[in-house]
C-alpha cells in the first residue's frame, strides 16, 4: 500500500489492553521491526496506539478518524471517503483488527486455503463472541456456515437448562434482529443464511437468551444503550433512540 504510518485505535475502557499493546509496539521498535529501516527493508514504518474516550459510535470509520484527530467522535459526511481524504486529510485505509490479524495467515497458506472454509460467497473463518445463557461464554474462531446449534454445543457446552430451555438468540450483535428457537434449530452462521431468516451475521457477537429472559426487558436494556451512545448528530437517531426507550 506504500503506507508510512499505522494507528491502532483502542476503545477507552480497555486500559490494560491498550497498555499491553503499547508495550508490544515498543518492543517491536527496539527489535527494529518498526521505525526507520523497518525489518531491514529500507522502508520506514511507524505504529501508534491511540486510546479513545469510550464511544460506541467510533466503531464507524469516519467517527474513529475524527476521534484520532482529537475531535468529538461524530461520523463525517461522505464523499470524500477515507481512501481519498482520511486521517489528517491523507488517503487512509481503515481495517478491522480481525481482518489485520488473519492477513498474515492467508498470505502464508494462500487464498485457496482460506476460501475452503464455509459456503460459496460466505468463505473463510470468523471470530464468534458468544455470551448470555450458555454454560461456557467464549470468543472462538470457527469456519463460516457452521450451524448455530453446533457452534453453541461444541464450544459453549450448550444452553443453560438444555436446548429446550432456549428462548431466542441475537446472532450478530445487539443491532441484529433476534431469532426464535425454531429458527435456531438449523440456521447456518453466515451472511446469506441469516439474511434468509430476516436477521444478520453483523459482528458475529452471539447473545443467547433462555426461558428466564424477559425479552422486552432485554430490548429495553439495548435501547438504553443506543440512547446513551448516540452521538446526537442526526435527528432520527438522537430523537428516535430516546422515544424507543420511553415506549419500551
Amino acid at each position: 500500500m506504500r503506507a508510512k504510518a499505522a494507528y491502532i485505535y483502542v476503545r477507552g475502557e480497555f486500559w490494560f489492553e491498550a497498555n499491553e499493546l503499547r508495550r508490544a509496539v515498543a518492543e517491536a521498535y527496539e527489535k527494529g521491526y518498526l521505525g526507520k529501516n523497518a525489518c531491514g527493508t529500507g522502508y520506514n514504518f511507524d505504529v501508534r496506539v491511540h486510546s479513545g474516550a469510550g464511544a460506541y459510535i467510533c466503531g464507524e470509520e469516519t467517527a474513529m478518524i475524527e476521534s484520532l484527530e482529537g475531535k468529538p467522535g461524530r461520523p463525517r459526511m461522505k464523499p470524500p471517503f477515507p481512501a481519498n481524504a482520511g486521517l489528517y486529510g491523507c488517503p487512509t485505509t481503515v481495517t478491522n483488527v480481525e481482518t489485520v490479524a488473519v492477513c498474515s495467515t492467508i498470505m502464508r497458506r494462500g487464498a485457496n486455503w482460506f476460501s475452503s472454509f464455509g459456503r460459496p460467497k460466505n468463505e473463510g473463518t470468523k471470530l464468534f463472541a458468544i455470551s448470555g445463557h450458555v454454560n461456557n461464554p467464549c470468543v472462538i474462531e470457527e469456519e463460516m456456515s457452521i450451524p448455530l446449534r453446533e457452534l453453541l454445543e461444541r464450544h459453549c457446552g450448550g444452553i443453560i437448562g438444555g436446548w429446550d430451555n432456549l428462548k431466542a438468540v441475537i446472532p450478530g450483535g445487539s443491532s441484529c434482529p433476534m431469532l426464535t428457537k425454531h429458527d435456531c434449530e438449523d440456521v447456518l452462521m453466515d451472511f446469506d443464511a441469516l439474511k434468509e431468516v430476516r436477521s444478520g451475521l453483523g459482528t458475529a457477537a452471539v447473545i443467547v437468551m433462555n426461558q428466564q429472559t424477559d425479552v422486552i426487558d432485554a430490548i429495553l436494556r439495548l435501547a438504553h444503550f443506543y440512547r446513551h451512545e448516540s452521538c446526537g448528530q442526526c435527528t432520527p437517531c438522537r430523537e428516535g433512540t430516546g422515544w424507543m426507550f420511553d415506549l419500551l
